[in-house]
């Protein structure tokens, strides 16, 4: 088990360079569209929204989804503008007169009336997490940029099927757990298999008429009816991580329904998680190799090398000496072990700093407690805690393994499993131990269930960032060719990082009110 487990299997990603080629200022052919008719009866047969009170946060909860406590008031004040409702919807859409389960929706309406330009829909990462609050987090209080994209367009957010104020199961156990500290072992490895396969056929068995109907496919037929019942003629699209391949799904199923789509950190065309594993390995050590030039030209700093190759080197090193002795300190959940340091590696730019500090820790740590940065960094974070009472649940693991299970075809045995884990780290010696064993789908019961992408001429923006690993750039280009679209490249390693730079938000704003996209951005900064 990775220090710092994935908590997505669809979010996994890599980076591949590629020169970027679309034209500047490529243009949309298929523009954003008014609303028609609104809530239609629902004697009518047309899905309605049952509208009703938004929940009532405390500070406390406001806080705990991350937002700050200077932007609390005007969370609050947002708040009082979001519009919460539900749609039901078919839990098989193959027999919609069947089962009904109900679908959480916000709408944050457009401040500008007179100029509106129709509804935007945010669709969340995952599989599993929340889009209900995405409206206010991931628009109006992202910055002031993104908060220019709520003047003309309402934003739509939604919790998918399975996950937080929609209808959900959860299942009697899931896998996962705490592991064996030091090197994987034939044995131990052994062990987490079985044990991730029994606890696959329990989650998938212990109410299949449901999990079984949680698919990206499924997800986007649900959105879709969202958009009738919100009396919308089409959606146009804001998608991120998982979201992206959502986005890819409801444009190949409704081309005629979908406005302008904006895809931040894309999603390969393609649900293998063995395969996703490997791009994102490959993409993560590669990263590492900019860390390492970077932290070689601070040697004064953190002492782990004065070239790339020495910290290569030096990390490399540290990852061994955990494996062979990890060390537990009494203010840390968890023993170090090489796996912690090859997720200090894996971090992205905006965490070099914090990272290059515990590493240079952990060369000469000692005592019974930890350094501080490796315990600012490898406690657990909000992740370990205890959720806050009355908090919205932001991310569903039950929904997540469903959904990355029910679509991948790999779905390895254990020695298939086994080997990959070995050269794995053999090939990446300062990431490649944070992957753990790949056999996140091993014995899941349910039948596989894909989704075919199609290609549409309607408006379509893939934002691929050059050097990230969570959704690697090369996937970018595979999706360009599976669909179509305009490639923006974001020049980072950060995962979603497009609308939270002001630069980068400002573009996006404009691409959903003119069409017009340019070639890409810096996206967020390298520490100086």
């Amino acid at each position: 088990m990775t220090y710092r487990r994935s908590l997505t299997a669809l979010a996994l990603a890599l980076a591949g360079l590629a020169a970027h080629p679309s034209a500047a200022g490529a243009t949309a052919e298929a523009g954003p569209s008014a609303s028609v008719t609104a809530n239609p009866s629902p004697s009518s047969g047309v899905p309605s929204v049952q509208w009703k009170s938004c929940p009532d946060y405390s500070d406390e909860v406001i806080q705990s989804v991350r937002v700050t406590q200077e932007q609390v008031p005007a969370f609050r004040t947002l708040m009082k503008r979001l519009e919460c409702g539900t749609v039901g919807v078919p839990l098989d859409h193959r027999d919609p007169g069947g089962r009904k389960i109900d679908i959480a929706v916000t709408r944050l309406a457009a401040t500008d009336k007179a100029h509106r330009l129709g509804a935007t829909a945010v669709l969340p990462g995952g599989p599993g997490n929340s889009g209900y609050l995405d409206p206010i987090l991931r628009a109006a209080l992202r910055n002031e940029e993104m908060a220019k994209l709520n003047e003309r367009y309402d934003i739509i957010g939604f919790d998918p099927r399975g996950v937080g104020y929609s209808t959900k199961v959860a299942c009697p156990t899931l896998p996962g757990g705490p592991q064996e500290p030091g090197a994987l072992t034939k044995e131990a490895a052994r062990k987490i298999y079985d044990g991730q396969v029994s606890a696959n056929q329990k989650c998938g068995r212990s109410d299949a008429a449901f999990l079984g109907q949680l698919t990206t496919g499924n997800v986007a037929k649900d959105l879709d009816l969202v958009r009738t019942a919100l009396g919308e003629r089409k959606l146009n699209l804001l998608g991120f991580s998982w979201g992206t391949y959502l986005g890819m799904v409801y444009r190949s199923l409704f081309p005629e329904h979908t406005g302008r789509a904006f895809l931040d950190s894309v999603a390969p065309p393609w649900t293998r998680f063995d395969e996703h594993v490997k791009d994102s390995a490959e993409a993560a050590e590669r990263d590492f190799g900019r860390m390492a030039t970077w932290l070689s030209r601070r040697d004064e700093t953190y002492g782990l090398g004065a070239t790339a190759r020495q910290v290569r080197e030096q990390v490399a090193k540290l990852v061994r000496d955990y494996d062979k002795s990890p060390k537990t300190y009494t203010d840390l959940p968890r023993p170090i072990d090489g796996s912690a340091v090859a997720d200090l590696a894996k971090r992205n730019s905006t965490e070099w700093v914090r990272a290059g500090k515990a590493l240079a820790e952990l060369r000469t740590a000692t005592g019974t407690t930890a350094p501080p940065t490796v315990k600012e960094m490898l406690s657990g974070g909000q992740m370990m805690g205890t959720p806050v009472p009355g908090a919205p649940e932001m991310l569903n693991m039950t929904m997540n393994l469903a959904v990355a299970c029910n679509e991948d075809s790999s779905r390895a045995g254990f020695d298939t499993a086994w080997r990959t884990y070995q050269e794995l780290v053999k090939r990446h010696p300062a990431t490649g131990r944070s992957w753990g064993l790949g056999v996140m789908c091993a014995g899941w019961p349910l039948p596989v269930q894909q989704a075919t992408l199609k290609r549409s001429s309607g408006s379509l923006v893939l934002a691929g960032h050059l050097y990230e690993f969570m959704s690697v750039y090369d996937w970018t280009l595979q999706t360009r060719r599976a669909i179509g679209g305009t490639v923006y490249t974001v020049a980072d390693d950060v995962h979603v990082s497009t609308t939270r730079v002001p630069e980068c938000a400002a573009e996006v704003v404009r691409y959903f009110e003119t069409g017009r996209i340019g070639r890409g951005c810096e996206g967020s900064a390298i520490p100086s």
